[in-house]
C-alpha cells in the first residue's frame, strides 16, 4: 500500500486542525494558503515537464547509455520524463502493473524501464551489436 497517498492528506488536515487550535480562523487561513501554494507548485512543475515532453517524439532520448547511467531505483515516472524530456513508449498493456516504458536513441540502443506504483523498480539497457568494420 502506498502510504504517501494517505499520509499527505492526513498531515495537511492535521496542520489545519493544529492551526485552528493554536491561532483560530487566521491560522486556518494561513495553513490552507500554504497547502494550496504547495499544490500549485507541484501542478506547475508537472505541467512544465509535460509541456517540454510534448515537443519531442514519443520514446526518443538523446543517449540511451547516459539515461541508463542516470537512472536509480525509486525514481518517479515524472522524474524520468523530466530527465528524458520525452514520454516513454508504452510496452505494457494500459492500466496494468508493472508498467513498462522504453526510450530509444538514434543508434537503436534503448532503455526499458519497469515502474511499479509509479516508481522505477528496474531498468535494462539494450545495445545492438556493432558490425565489424
Amino acid at each position: 500500500m502506498n502510504f504517501q497517498k494517505i499520509m499527505v492528506p492526513v498531515v495537511g488536515l492535521a496542520g489545519v486542525v493544529l492551526a485552528y487550535r493554536f491561532y483560530g480562523w487566521p491560522g486556518v487561513a494561513a495553513a490552507a494558503s500554504v497547502l494550496v501554494f504547495w499544490l500549485l507548485l507541484h501542478f506547475s512543475r508537472m505541467m512544465q515537464v509535460l509541456k517540454r515532453a510534448a515537443n519531442r517524439p514519443i520514446g526518443h532520448v538523446d543517449s540511451a547509455v547516459m539515461l541508463n547511467a542516470r537512472l536509480k531505483p525509486g525514481m518517479t515516472l515524472m522524474h524520468v520524463i523530466a530527465m528524458t524530456r520525452a514520454l516513454g513508449e508504452r510496452q505494457s498493456a494500459r492500466d496494468e502493473q508493472p508498467e513498462l516504458f522504453r526510450w530509444t536513441d538514434g543508434t537503436a540502443s534503448h532503455v526499458t524501464c519497469t515502474f511499479v506504483g509509479g516508481k522505477l523498480a528496474q531498468h535494462e539497457l539494450f545495445r545492438p551489436d556493432q558490425a565489424a568494420s
